[in-house]
């Protein structure tokens, strides 16, 4: 018995000398590796940024987060991949500005179809920072904006009844 305890002793000691040795080292390598990587994603953010989100026929965009920098040109590609036409399962993307509602919006874009699902009317005039125009099955659009500000943005499709389960963030650095 005893010399189970003092093996535990011993085990003990050399486990904790180790350890601590290791942590130490751990925790100094990532915070230089990182200050590094910091300063040079700073130096390397790329005047135009290219984004390419899909839309499908089960009313769902393969992305609900995209990431840009603020200032930025962003260069945006909506490619609805599914096969069901415009009429029936039309698909837009809509950038909207801090602070609107998604489901506010998207009621007052219900009747605008001939403006692509984005209200006409003039209290939604500052409401949308970005829009493609509304497109079917297998057709694509590209739209050309500057990131705003810093913050978390709101992402829809105003097509009748899909916000709900077409959304997501856009996130400016």
């Amino acid at each position: 018995m005893k010399k189970i305890l003092v093996s535990f002793a011993i085990l003990g000691t050399v486990l904790s000398s180790c350890g601590g040795g290791e942590t130490a080292q751990k925790e100094e390598a990532p915070k230089m590796q990182l200050g590094a990587e910091e300063e040079t994603e700073a130096e390397e953010v790329e005047p135009i940024i290219e984004l390419t989100i899909e839309a499908n026929d089960q009313m769902k965009y393969n992305l609900d987060k995209l990431v840009v920098t603020e200032g930025q040109t962003v260069r945006l590609t909506l490619n609805h991949v599914g096969k069901m036409p415009v009429e029936a399962m039309g698909h837009n993307w809509v950038l909207l500005a801090q602070g609107v509602e998604p489901s506010d919006f998207a009621a007052a874009a219900m009747d605008d179809k001939a403006n692509d699902y984005i209200p006409t009317e003039s209290e939604w005039a500052d409401k949308v920072i970005a829009h493609t125009n509304t497109i079917g099955g297998g057709a694509e659009t590209t739209i050309e904006f500057v990131a705003p500000a810093k913050g978390s943005y709101d992402f829809i499709c105003s097509f009748p009844g899909h916000f709900g389960m077409m959304n997501g963030k856009f996130i400016v650095k």
